[in-house]
């Protein structure tokens, strides 16, 4: 046991554990098995988003027991809950995918309300799906108790007629067959093994993206995003994970002292060099959102202007994860942006070291092609591009990782739902050279702001990939591909200008200038504007209600509370 000194006074958890008239609450943790020393250890949440909606999740309680294991044998008392995910997946191309985005917040508020009501003193988090990473750290960052995020691992990559394929494979393989490319047989054949294993989609997809920026944001230990959830060295981190929230709970190292703005740009520059999604730029403003530091969409973008693109992953690239763990993860990707001057190096992590001092053991690995050096990039700037314009005045993203079109003209085609859109894609009732637009998508108007994965990929199995474009002020999915812009802010709910669109309005595209607007007389928008109604919200009831009525804007996050700068006490504090 490492010989850590805790004052018990100076914890949250004193407000259930000591004094006599703590002794009601005592006695729950004796009919529990606990002995006397280990209720007047330091209490610690172990919390993971275990469930059997997805093999994101289902190697997670593992993986926690060992983090348990590894927090009782540095002095600390382990107490496991579970919360909620909605994996995307599943949820995708229906209604079920309104869920998505408001299951970030209500894992975030989860976690709080558990360790808010039996005062735990630090947090170990493991999550899978794509909501879950960020949601868990915006607690951690939001409770300020000490903290460490752990990865619960991607998925194995699967196989189909000799090559590594991912569930992307799996949509786009639903375009191929709408156009009689695929079969119903080799659709079977694809679906069966696309996903082998436990652990989240293997790609450079929202997942990975946000356990690659788990690594850079220094709250997690180095080297545990990569691992896939199969392996059993998972089983390792995650008991080095509690170990280490023990450290940083008798050193007093907090999320907010590890999270830093320069640490906020780390994440964002390893989002950009590694062609990340596009979700990290409404996740980061969030995250940074708790702790009440001004960060973002454009913020974000700025970062990612000037990033080069250094991994070479699907869906733009070659490679998955398995392939940054077969050539020594995410530190090989850190120790490359370290190396070429682009990282901020001085930032603390939860080892207790910096950055720099966490790297300095790492060499970088020459023998392969997966990360390339700053020096030799596979493009000078970032994987991922923020644009602004007259149809975008609140900004729009778009990922160009392995795009050859940055440049795009093109009338207008308006849909006010994913659902007409996917059936005229599916039914081929689209042009070449056309603006596919989905609108009343976004945070406020879906509600939930939707990812439109299965149109996107509808679109690219049947060839079309290049030939339209796609915009919405929904969200896209880490595994879309092709020029595909989310995020269009204001949304239309809110009558921005996408919601004033008509078919053939003409609307241009540079990624390269980060453009993005409609060709209209401003005097011809605000007179469709006097003319323009918001359309009735069907959701009246329930979750999706409250965040319709709660929600922010996509470039500050998409956030439903005021956040760090209106904090007056601070849990970590009680």
């Amino acid at each position: 046991m490492a010989d850590y000194k805790f004052d018990k006074s100076k914890l949250p958890s004193r407000h259930v554990t000591e004094g006599p008239t703590r002794a009601p609450h005592r006695s729950y943790y004796y009919a529990m098995g606990l002995s006397e020393e280990e209720i007047h250890r330091p209490f610690v949440g172990v919390v993971s988003c275990w469930n059997e909606a997805a093999p994101c999740n289902i190697a997670l309680q593992r993986q926690a027991q060992s983090a348990k294991a590894g927090v009782k044998e540095a002095g600390g008392t382990p107490r496991e809950f579970c919360t909620i995910t909605v994996t995307d997946g599943i949820a995708m191309g229906h209604q079920g995918m309104k869920s998505s985005l408001v299951s970030r917040e209500v894992i975030a508020d989860s976690i709080e309300l558990t360790m808010r009501g039996h005062c735990y003193d630090a947090l170990v988090g493991i999550a899978g799906c794509d909501k879950s990473l960020p949601g868990t750290m915006m607690a951690m960052l939001r409770l300020n108790v000490p903290s460490v995020f752990m990865y619960g691992g991607s998925i194995l990559p699967g196989k189909f007629k000799g090559h590594d394929v991912t569930v992307q494979d799996v949509f786009e393989g639903v375009g191929m067959h709408s156009v009689g490319k695929m079969t119903d047989d080799e659709l079977h054949e694809l679906e069966c093994g696309a996903c082998p294993s436990a652990g989240a989609c293997g790609a450079q997809f929202t997942a990975n993206t946000m356990a690659c920026v788990s690594e850079a944001i220094g709250l997690a230990l180095p080297g545990s995003a990569g691992t896939p959830a199969p392996y059993e060295s998972r089983d390792q981190y995650a008991h080095a994970s509690g170990e280490a929230v023990m450290r940083c709970l008798a050193l007093g190292i907090r999320p907010r002292d590890i999270c830093t703005r320069k640490a906020f740009e780390n994440a964002a520059i390893i989002v950009a060099a590694t062609g990340g999604s596009t979700n990290g730029a409404l996740h980061l403003p969030a995250m940074a959102h708790e702790v009440g530091i001004d960060f973002d969409l454009f913020d974000v973008a700025e970062i990612f202007r000037k990033t080069p693109y250094i991994a070479d992953l699907k869906p733009g690239g070659k490679y998955v994860s398995n392939d940054v763990h077969a050539i020594g993860g995410v530190p090989q990707i850190l120790k490359a942006l370290l190396e070429g001057g682009i990282l901020h190096g001085d930032c603390l992590t939860v080892t207790g070291k910096t950055m720099a001092e966490n790297l300095e053991s790492v060499k970088f690995n020459t023998n392969q092609d997966v990360v390339y050096p700053v020096s030799n990039p596979i493009s000078p700037t970032g994987g991922v591009v923020g644009l602004r314009g007259t149809l975008a005045p609140e900004g729009a993203i778009v990922k160009v990782a392995g795009l050859k079109m940055l440049k795009y003209r093109g009338p207008a085609r308006c849909f006010d739902c994913e659902e007409d859109a996917f059936a005229a894609v599916e039914a081929g009732n689209y042009k070449e050279g056309e603006v596919l637009v989905i609108r009343y998508e976004g945070p406020r108007g879906g509600p939930g702001m939707r990812e439109m994965l299965s149109t996107t990929a509808a679109l690219y199995g049947q060839g079309a990939g290049d030939k339209v474009a796609l915009i919405t002020d929904g969200r896209f999915s880490g595994a879309t591909r092709g020029l595909c812009i989310g995020h269009v802010g204001p949304e239309a709910a809110v009558g921005g200008p996408i919601g004033l669109l008509k078919d053939g309005d003409i609307i241009s595209i540079d990624a390269e200038a980060g453009t993005l607007d409609v060709e209209l007389d401003p005097a011809e928008l605000e007179e469709r504007r006097k003319n323009w109604k918001a359309p009735p919200n069907a959701y009246q009831t329930g979750a999706i209600r409250k965040y319709a009525e709660l929600v922010g804007p996509a470039y500050q996050g998409a956030v439903t509370h005021a956040g760090g700068k209106a904090e007056v006490i601070c849990y970590a504090d009680i």
